[in-house]
């Protein structure tokens, strides 16, 4: 294999199109085939993004021997699948979040995965984020001293292109498995911890009442006896994001933080005194999961999210979405080692 991967895509989404193909180029791998169900949207796609080949057949796209690693964000109920076509195939995979729309699919991705012994990672963003780093080091150097609780404010206006299965899907769609995920898997990096019960609330605010919620508000308690508040919703063109932690020798505030670009700042508050931590340089998110990728398939490092982490974080939305279900307190399921 050589230093620069070469990519298959499974799944002609917008995310590989405005994030995860051009990460892709950006650290000098390329994409050689694009895979799609639907063969005018694969052949349009490609043609759009200039990759070279389009298949509808999956194993076309996955066994090629010009084919060094698979990255899948096909609808999130294939997700199973098509991970394990690539692990099958000999291929490392990079898998959109939610792994699945069941522990016992994800767990099954991560199962295959490791017998077949390729790398397997999960893309959320956010542990890749300059600020989340910032964030993720301020605590483990005890800036903050034991952390007491975390406040997650990720509401956001989803941008009508992206609506789709979101709003549409009552099964895999709605704001806990689009972005209650990454609040998770946010969580669980800068803690290092693992959620062990939650409850929630949630509204249809603006779209079918009868669809999957677009906002929700949780309530969780970690290991450590660690608090951890959550706000998604779809429909916030206003306020930045952000995330605090307080701890019982100061807190941490990072504003512009839940997002996709490399922005954001982060202040250490002790005493009402703030100080503005230095986040060091401002990488691409995308780029820092795909070079790490690439740096774990050669053996060189780790991958930023691994696929047992992704199983944790759909544990915690599984049971956010067992919460509003029930109007009751929902135990998080213990998954991995």
């Amino acid at each position: 294999m050589t230093s620069h991967l070469r990519w298959a895509l499974v799944g002609a989404s917008d995310i590989a199109a405005t994030k995860v193909l051009p990460a892709i180029r950006a650290v000098g791998d390329t994409a050689v085939v694009v895979r799609s169900g639907d063969a005018g949207h694969a052949a349009a796609w490609a043609g759009a993004h200039d990759v070279p080949e389009a298949v509808t057949e999956l194993r076309a796209a996955v066994e090629r021997d010009d084919v060094d690693a698979v990255y899948v964000s096909s609808v999130n109920s294939r997700h199973r699948e098509h991970v394990e076509a690539a692990a099958a195939a000999g291929k490392p995979v990079l898998a959109e979040k939610p792994l699945a729309l069941s522990l016992e699919d994800a767990q099954a991705m991560v199962d295959v995965c490791r017998a077949a012994g390729v790398v397997m990672a999960t893309n959320h963003h956010l542990p890749a984020s300059p600020t989340h780093r910032a964030l993720k080091s301020a605590v483990r150097d005890g800036l903050v001293g034991q952390v007491r609780a975390v406040r997650v404010h990720h509401a956001v206006q989803l941008p009508a292109r992206l609506s789709g299965w979101r709003i549409d899907d009552p099964v895999g769609g709605g704001v806990v498995l689009d972005v209650t995920v990454h609040d998770a898997a946010a969580a669980a990096a800068i803690l290092g911890t693992r959620a062990l019960e939650v409850t929630a609330v949630g509204l249809n605010q603006d779209n079918d009442p009868a669809g999957p919620f677009d906002a929700v508000m949780t309530g969780a308690i970690w290991e450590d006896g660690v608090l951890v508040q959550t706000h998604d919703a779809y429909n916030n063109p206003h306020l930045p994001t952000s995330l605090h932690i307080l701890g019982t020798e100061g807190a941490l505030v990072a504003d512009d933080c839940n997002t996709g670009d490399p922005v954001g700042t982060v202040t250490l508050w002790r005493d009402h005194i703030a100080e503005q931590l230095d986040l060091g340089p401002r990488e691409d998110l995308y780029e820092v999961t795909v070079q790490a990728f690439g740096a774990a398939v050669r053996g060189e490092g780790d991958v930023v999210v691994n696929g047992e982490d992704g199983v944790r974080s759909l544990a915690v939305s599984l049971a956010v979405l067992e919460s509003l279900r029930t109007g009751t307190r929902a135990r998080v399921t213990p998954t991995g080692s």
